[in-house]
């Protein structure tokens, strides 16, 4: 027996002097030189009582040794469990009481919050300039580590995401997922050696660690590892790259820069966008303004990514394209599974090696969203139109995508109802040309009182992470119902819609 993955996306590079990771200040590093970080990593978390299995959950900055950390997780048999930068203690406990992970790393400047959060386990340092408690122990640890041997089959990863109830479900990815997606996207979308992927994404997302770092990986190109996304930085770097992954957001402050143009870009091969809708507009204006047409790809969580927009071919502004190869899609009506004709919209369900074995201890979701048949119900509206581009035209579950994350209402709704003073209360979604979408929270006072907007905003930044947190708050007499007492949210989108229009 093997370990896949790790043998598929770094054994080849152990003695590979190449370099991996452009990083900040003029700094690299090279494959063999990540390696032997990693390796040492891994030892380190084994010195810490991590075992094969065990999940290792990290809510870390972006940097090289937290890129390592996952290297390591993968080579040690030990389950990733990656948490957004952006959650409050109180999110971190409800994640650390469901995994049970044997070690959480943090930020030194986090450390004391969660100190109550990690009873049950290590809690361990990473700071964005690679200091630390983990890489000070790693220091004193081997460079080498011996492989342990995984199963295709054997979860790889756990990454959470949100539920419609309020209550967050880890969606487990195992090595075969992770593997054959990266294998999928490397070829479609014709990586190579010779390629610079210019890296400004989150790694605690699928999207910027799994599709991103793997493909990669697979193609022994390099990244140029910014710790974020800031539009100085990205035009200063674009002409050292060749490609770009990015969300909607990289692409409308892109275009709001006089320095973008086509003499900047003249040299990108490929620039890809995804995680959010990209909207047409934005699509068609960075055509005009670079010459370059924005590849739009559709993926989720618990499958990575299901279709593409064709790479030679025509990329279809407003769709996301076709399957991916060895993927299979199909437009259903929502309660029956029937498979719909061509331009009716329905549910999307997908399946393929990509799609993940299940809910993290969670087996009735489970069984509610991953038929017998391996499909999986994805919960987005789409259609196919006549040429066969899949369109996303909504989402079932009132699921809103902000800046590329998702937020379930619920959950904020949950909260905004033990405010003070305030009797219910609706979370929506509004157009946001720089977020895709902007989340507005609708209140409703108790009779005879008054609702502080600016005491619940307090409220809630120290609750919910920053994403989540309604951009704007509205107050009305009375939420919108249908006969059966069930709050019109359509009826509440249309009243916002235009919220965010300058």
């Amino acid at each position: 027996m093997a370990n896949a993955l790790y043998d598929a996306l770094f054994t080849a590079h152990q003695e590979d002097t190449s370099t991996f990771l452009h990083l900040p200040d003029h700094q690299s590093l090279s494959y063999k030189e990540f390696l032997t970080l990693s390796a040492s990593i891994a030892n380190s978390l084994a010195s810490l009582g991590a075992k094969p299995g065990d999940r290792v959950a990290a809510q870390v900055n972006k940097s090289a040794e937290a890129l390592a950390l996952y290297a390591a997780c993968v080579q040690s048999g030990c389950v990733f469990l990656p948490l957004n930068t952006a959650y409050t203690p109180r999110e971190i406990s409800y994640f650390v009481n469901d995994a049970e992970p044997a070690v959480l790393v943090c930020d030194d400047s986090n450390l004391e919050s969660l100190r109550e959060v990690a009873t049950n386990c290590r809690l361990i340092t990473l700071n964005s300039d690679g200091s630390g408690s983990l890489i000070d122990n790693a220091a004193t640890q081997q460079p080498t580590f011996p492989t342990v041997d995984r199963n295709p089959d054997d979860i790889a990863a756990i990454l959470y995401t949100s539920g419609t109830t309020g209550r967050s479900k880890g969606a487990m990815l195992t090595q075969q997922n992770l593997l054959s997606n990266a294998e999928t996207l490397k070829d479609y979308w014709q990586f190579s050696q010779q390629d610079v992927l210019l890296h400004a994404l989150p790694i605690y997302h699928t999207h910027g660690l799994f599709v991103a770092t793997n493909v990669i990986l697979l193609s022994g190109a390099s990244m140029i590892f910014l710790p974020g996304y800031k539009v100085d930085e990205v035009i200063q770097q674009l002409p050292h790259a060749t490609t770009m992954m990015g969300v909607p957001t990289f692409y409308t402050r892109l275009l709001a820069d006089e320095r973008l143009n086509r003499e900047l870009v003249a040299h990108m091969r490929l620039f890809i966008s995804g995680s959010a809708p990209l909207l047409a507009e934005t699509h068609e204006s960075f055509e005009q303004k670079t010459g370059q047409r924005i590849l739009e790809r559709y993926g989720m969580t618990e499958t990575n990514m299901n279709t593409s927009n064709p790479y030679q071919g025509e990329r279809k502004a407003g769709t996301v394209g076709f399957a991916l190869p060895g993927v299979e899609i199909k437009i259903c009506q929502p309660n029956t599974g029937v498979e719909l004709p061509a331009n009716e919209i329905g549910v999307l369900e997908v399946r393929g090696p990509n799609v993940f074995c299940g809910y993290w201890r969670m087996p009735e979701k489970t069984a509610e969203e991953l038929r017998e048949n391996g499909f999986f119900i994805t919960g987005d509206l789409a259609k196919k139109d006549d040429d066969g581009y899949v369109h996303i035209v909504g989402r079932d579950k009132d699921l809103i995508i902000s800046g590329g994350f998702n937020i379930y209402p619920k959950e904020i709704e949950l909260l905004l109802d033990e405010q003070p003073n305030v009797l219910e209360s609706a979370v929506v979604s509004a157009p946001h040309t720089d977020f895709g979408e902007g989340v507005v929270a609708v209140l409703v006072a108790q009779p005879g009182k008054t609702i502080d907007v600016d005491l619940i905003k307090n409220n809630m930044e120290g609750t919910i992470a920053k994403f989540k947190q309604p951009k704007t708050y509205q107050l009305i007499d009375e939420l919108p119902r249908n006969t059966m007492g069930k709050v019109q949210k359509n009826v509440l989108r249309d009243q916002v819609k235009d919220t965010f229009k300058l």
